[in-house]
C-alpha cells in the first residue's frame, strides 16, 4: 500500500504545476461531480466568513482553504454504507456524504432548523443514516471512537470500511496511538487520513514531531501506509479507493498521509503571523486544488470552460437558497436547551425540538 516516502508537487515540461492525476477509474460525470463538491466546499465557506462579518455566526469560522481535495477525494471512495469523522476542516467530506449547506449555514448560526437544534457549532453534530458521526475533539479522540464503531459493525456482520481524519498535531496525542494500535491489534477496516497541512495551529510540524513522513507512523504497528498529493482530488479518491478495498477484504487498517497546505489561520480570527513571508502566495498560485482540477478537466476534454461556469452557477444558486432558508430560521427557545441532551425518551414531546430536514 505504499506509494512513496518523498513529495513534492509534481512539474510540467513547461515548469508549471501539473492539474490532477493523469490515470483514474473515474467516469467523466463522476470527475465533474467530484469538481462540483470541491467548489461547493469553497463558495460555502466563503459565505460562512461574510455571515460571520455580519455577525450572524455563533463562534468561529474555520476554513479549509487550499486543502478541500483531501477530504472530497478520500471521502468520495467510499461506499453509502461507510462512515467518516472528520475534524474541523473536513467540511468537504460532510458534503460529500450528503449533509446539505443549509444544515451547515444553520448550524454555524445557532439556529433551532439546525441539526443540533443550536446547541454546539461548527460540524460538531452527527447523521447515522447518512455515516457521518460528528467529532467530539479534534485531538485524537475520534480514532479510537471509530474502531468502536467498526467492532460494533463486525459483529453485525456488516463490511462497513470507515474514515477517521487526524492532523499533523492530532497524530501526536496519546489517542491517536491508543486508537491505531488498537485497530491494527484487532484488524479493523479504518483509513486515518492523516492531513499534513504544516501547521498544528501555529506550530509548524517539524517543531511537534521528528518524522519527516507522518506516514513512518504506522511502521509502529504494523500498518500499510500511503503518501499522495492532497491536493489532486483524483489521485485523493484513487489512493483512498485502494485503501478501501484492502480494508474491506480483511487487511486491516491504512494511513494515507496527504500532503496538503492550509492557506487560512485555525480559525478566521488567527492571522498567520507565524507563517514565512511569501510561503500563503506560493501555495495559492502553485497549488491550488480547484485551479488543479480545473485543468485538468479541460486538458482532458472532459468540460469545457462554459460546463464549469454552469456548474459553478449551480452551486452559487444552492448556497443563496440554502442561506435564505438558514437565515429564515428562528433561533431556538431557551427552555429546549436542557432536553434532548441526554434521553430523549423522558422529554415530554411538547418540549422536544422540531428540527426541519427539508
Amino acid at each position: 500500500m505504499r506509494i512513496s516516502t518523498k513529495f513534492a508537487p509534481r512539474k510540467s515540461t513547461d515548469g508549471q504545476p501539473l492539474s490532477c492525476i493523469t490515470e483514474t477509474t473515474l467516469k467523466p460525470e463522476q470527475m465533474l461531480e467530484l469538481y462540483r463538491h470541491l467548489k461547493l466546499t469553497r463558495l460555502v465557506e466563503e459565505r460562512l466568513v461574510n455571515l460571520a462579518k455580519q455577525s450572524k455566526v455563533v463562534g468561529g469560522v474555520f476554513r479549509s482553504l487550499g486543502q478541500e481535495a483531501t477530504a472530497v477525494g478520500s471521502a468520495y471512495a467510499l461506499g453509502p454504507g461507510d462512515f467518516i469523522t472528520p475534524l474541523i476542516r473536513d467540511l468537504g467530506a460532510v458534503l460529500v456524504k450528503g449533509i446539505r449547506p443549509r444544515e451547515i449555514f444553520a448550524q454555524y448560526m445557532a439556529k433551532a432548523w439546525g441539526p443540533s437544534g443550536g446547541r454546539d457549532l461548527n460540524i460538531h453534530f452527527g447523521d447515522m443514516e447518512k455515516g457521518f458521526i460528528g467529532p467530539i475533539s479534534h485531538l485524537g479522540d475520534m480514532i479510537p471512537v471509530m474502531t468502536g464503531v467498526l467492532l460494533a459493525a463486525g459483529m453485525q456482520k456488516k463490511k462497513t470500511v470507515a474514515i477517521a481524519y487526524i492532523g499533523d498535531g492530532g497524530m501526536s496525542t496519546g489517542a491517536f496511538h491508543e486508537g491505531i494500535n488498537f485497530a491494527a491489534v484487532q484488524k479493523l477496516p479504518l483509513i486515518v487520513i492523516a492531513e499534513h497541512n504544516q501547521y498544528a495551529y501555529s506550530t509548524p510540524t517539524n517543531l511537534q514531531t521528528a518524522v519527516n513522513d507522518l506516514a513512518e507512523k504506522a511502521a509502529g504497528y504494523a500498518v500499510p501506509a500511503s503518501i499522495v498529493d492532497g491536493n489532486d482530488v483524483i489521485a485523493c479518491y484513487e489512493v483512498t479507493k485502494r485503501a478501501a478495498e484492502f480494508a474491506r477484504g480483511g487487511g486491516g487498517p491504512v494511513l494515507i498521509e496527504a500532503k496538503t497546505y492550509r492557506r487560512r489561520g485555525h480559525a478566521e480570527h488567527d492571522d498567520q503571523r507565524y507563517v514565512p513571508a511569501g510561503e500563503i502566495e506560493w501555495w495559492e498560485k502553485n497549488n491550488d486544488p480547484i485551479d488543479r482540477c480545473e485543468r485538468y478537466l479541460l486538458e482532458q476534454n472532459v468540460a469545457t470552460k462554459e460546463k464549469l461556469e454552469e456548474i459553478t452557477a449551480d452551486v452559487l444558486r444552492e448556497i443563496e437558497e440554502d442561506c435564505a432558508w438558514a437565515e429564515s430560521s428562528p433561533m431556538p427557545e431557551a427552555e429546549q436547551a436542557a432536553y434532548g441532551v441526554f434521553d430523549n425518551d423522558i422529554v415530554p414531546p411538547s418540549f422536544r425540538p422540531e428540527v426541519l430536514k427539508n
